[in-house]
């Protein structure tokens, strides 16, 4: 038996009617390719050999590596690559494979958020993701303009993914059992972008939310001036949480390298 260890922020899900829940979400076609971030014991990737064309896991835990290897190593389309997520190269596997990725995880929850930003950078390489994090970075995920939840990680991933919350779990369906709860969503690929997204987006949208009680005249100062604000057609006055991702992009727009 390999124990979760602390500091890859492992929970193991065990529940087997969400595990079942999240395979029938996912509802994969046998020419697909799959990629599972973060397999654990296996549990989910029991359940998903043999749904697609290949099934690629990223473990980073050398004893979970073992085990999976062990397990699942000879089952036709699998394959393990033991590999820190945060650095593994998505577009490079779906050329291997020669089509999109579907992506699919219970993901570590000390890097659930520069994990998604990771895979959102290789978003032409994926054709949605299922995930599983802490609730409240599902609920940031999805939250409309003007709600308590809404904040950068909502903005950056706007432009591309469409975002749907699907169900909660309970701290029980893990072991161990985290203190919070935790939630499944997905993340459907836009074709297109929802809106241009300028060279100063991602600065843009940190700034405004670094100090997110300050007005847009405050906390994008050092960035873009009152002029520029009003010209991108948004009132200076107001906070970042109540602009929609577009209105980012319309401030981007306006910023200059100085």
């Amino acid at each position: 038996m390999v124990y979760a260890r602390k500091r890859f922020g492992q929970h193991f899900l065990h529940d087997r009617s969400v595990l079942e829940r999240i395979v029938q979400e996912l509802d994969p076609r046998a020419d697909e390719a799959l990629l599972e971030i973060g397999p654990g014991r296996g549990a989910l990737t029991e359940r998903l050999l043999g749904r697609g064309r290949s099934l690629d896991a990223v473990e980073i835990d050398r004893d979970l590596a073992a085990m999976l290897r062990q397990r699942f190593g000879s089952a036709p389309g699998f394959e393990l690559h033991e590999s820190d997520a945060l650095e593994f190269d998505l577009a490079a596997l779906a050329q291997r494979r020669g089509t999109r990725l579907r992506v699919i995880g219970n993901l570590p929850y000390n890097i659930s958020t520069p994990l998604l930003f990771h895979v959102a950078a290789a978003h032409e390489h994926i054709t949605d993701l299922h995930v599983m994090l802490q609730k409240e970075v599902i609920d940031r995920i999805v939250a409309a303009p003007g709600s308590g939840e809404y904040g950068r990680l909502t903005v950056m991933l706007a432009p591309w993914f469409e975002a749907r919350h699907l169900f909660d779990v309970g701290p029980g369906a893990f072991t161990p059992a985290p203190r919070v709860w935790s939630a499944v969503a997905t993340l459907k690929v836009r074709r297109q972008p929802a809106f241009e997204v300028p060279h100063a987006f991602a600065r843009t949208v940190s700034a405004a939310f670094s100090q997110r009680r300050k007005t847009l005249r405050n906390a994008l100062r050092a960035l873009i001036d009152v002029e520029a604000i009003t010209a991108a057609g948004i009132d200076p006055g107001v906070r970042p949480e109540t602009l929609s991702p577009a209105q980012f992009a319309a401030l981007a727009a306006h910023v200059t390298d100085k």
